[in-house]
């Protein structure tokens, strides 16, 4: 990508922050992956709203992370349903399935700013299959 990392649009850091996200489908290692999307696209100071809780900082990011890998255990790839990026803010319908677990209704938001994702929301139920 040519254009500076901070001038990017909200759509251009979504699309890097989810094309890195698929990226873990057979990665040897998460870490690496979470650490470019880190420094690409997250900003140091970002809140995560969930229903688990307000996650803050890279920690934050990554404990949320480790979790989804836990609770995702084939770790195949996302479908991404939809995909809208309007001013600063990106909104995301994703779903997932492996061999023991599926997610139906998965759902964040972004807030982007300066070509980093400084807040986000996050919501999905994992269903056994």
């Amino acid at each position: 990508m040519t254009t500076e990392l901070s001038q990017r649009s909200a759509r251009e850091v979504l699309d890097d922050h989810l094309n890195i996200a698929n990226e873990w489908v057979g990665a040897p290692s998460l870490d690496e992956l979470l650490a470019e999307d880190l420094r690409r696209n997250v900003a140091e100071d970002i809140v995560i709203l969930m229903n688990r809780g307000t996650f803050r900082g890279y920690d934050g990011v990554r404990e949320l992370a480790l979790a989804l890998a836990d609770e995702l255990p084939d770790h195949e790839a996302f479908e991404y349903t939809y995909v809208a990026a309007e001013g600063n803010v990106g909104l995301l319908e994703w779903s997932y399935q492996d061999s023991k677990v599926q997610v139906r209704d998965g759902v964040d938001s972004y807030v982007i700013e300066n070509g980093k994702i400084v807040a986000q929301t996050i919501h999905y139920t994992v269903e056994d299959r």
